[in-house]
C-alpha cells in the first residue's frame, strides 16, 4: 500500500529533481553530443546510453516514490490501551512493542511514526523529501537504487563534457556564439552534476554504513542524545542536509523513544 503524501516541500524537492535530470538531458544531447560527436558512431551510443541511465533513475526514484515503506497498518477500530500498564496477556505476547498514540495501534520493534507521512513506519530510517516518502523496510532498496543512478549520471555528465572540451573537434562550429552559449550550458552542468554526485554519494556511503551496522539513521540519532555515544560528523551533517529546509531532525530524533509518535 503506497502513501500519497501532501508536502509541499516534497513537491519543490521532487520538481527540482526532474528539472536537473532533464537539464542534463537537453544540455548533454543538444550541446555537448550534438555538437562534438555528429559525425561520429559514439554519438548515438551515447546518447541511449545517458537516457537509458536517466530512465533507470527515474523508474528507481518512482518505485522509491509510489512504493510502501512499511506502513504500520492501523486498526479496524479504536483500541484501549489499558493493558499497557496492566501487563495483560496481550501485551505480554510483543513484549518488545510500543504504542503509538497518533496512530492509535502497537508497533512492533524498530518502527517509529512519521509527522509528516502521520504513519508509524517499519525500520523507519529518515523521511526523505527527495522522494516526498519515507524510506523503510520496503522502498530503501529502490531509495538506495536512486542515488546509485544519480551517482552514475552526474560523474557520466562530468566526463562527457571533459572530454568533449579536452579532445580536438574540427568539425565542431566556430561561431563565437556557439561556443559561448556550449560554455554556459557545459559550466552550468558541471556545477550542478558536482553538487549532486558529491550529496547522493555521501548520502549512499551513510546508508550502505546503516545497513551494515544493522542501524537506521533515527537509531543513531536516538542513541547520540541518549548519552550512548555522539555522533560523527559526517553523520550530524548528512541526516541534517538530507531534511534541511524543510524538518526539524533535533526534534524527530529526541520525540521518537517510548511509547510516543514522533
Amino acid at each position: 500500500m503506497s502513501i500519497f503524501v501532501k508536502d509541499p516541500c516534497g513537491f519543490i524537492c521532487i520538481t527540482l529533481t526532474y528539472v536537473s535530470i532533464f537539464y542534463a538531458d537537453y544540455v548533454v544531447v543538444r550541446w555537448v553530443i550534438m555538437q562534438t560527436m555528429q559525425d561520429s558512431l559514439w554519438a548515438p551510443f551515447h546518447v541511449i546510453l545517458f537516457n537509458s541511465v536517466i530512465f533507470l533513475l527515474s523508474f528507481s526514484h518512482l518505485r522509491a516514490m509510489c512504493s510502501d515503506p512499511g506502513a504500520v497498518p492501523l486498526p479496524q477500530n479504536r483500541m484501549d490501551f489499558s493493558d499497557v500498564h496492566s501487563g495483560s496477556e496481550t501485551l505480554l505476547q510483543h513484549e518488545d512493542w510500543t504504542v503509538c498514540t497518533r496512530c492509535e495501534t502497537y508497533r512492533p520493534p524498530r518502527a517509529h511514526h512519521c509527522r509528516i507521512c502521520k504513519r508509524c513506519i517499519r525500520r523507519m530510517d529518515h523521511h526523505c523529501p527527495w522522494i516526498n516518502n519515507c524510506v523503510g523496510e520496503q522502498n530503501q532498496r529502490y531509495f538506495i537504487q536512486f542515488l546509485i543512478y544519480v551517482g552514475v549520471l552526474s560523474i557520466y555528465a562530468i566526463v562527457l563534457v571533459v572530454v568533449s572540451w579536452v579532445r580536438a573537434c574540427p568539425e565542431c562550429s566556430s561561431e563565437v556564439s556557439l561556443k559561448q552559449t556550449r560554455m554556459l550550458h557545459s559550466v552550468i552542468l558541471v556545477l550542478e552534476s558536482s553538487l549532486f554526485g558529491m550529496f547522493v554519494l555521501a548520502i549512499l556511503y551513510d546508508q550502505l554504513e546503516a545497513i551494515a551496522n544493522d542501524e537506521t539513521t533515527i537509531e543513531q540519532l536516538q542513541n547520540s542524545y541518549a548519552g550512548k555515544g555522539g555522533m560523527s560528523v559526517h553523520k550530524t551533517i548528512m541526516s541534517t542536509l538530507c531534511r534541511l529546509p524543510c524538518y526539524n531532525t533535533a526534534q524527530i530524533a529526541k520525540t521518537t523513544g517510548g511509547v510516543h509518535s514522533v
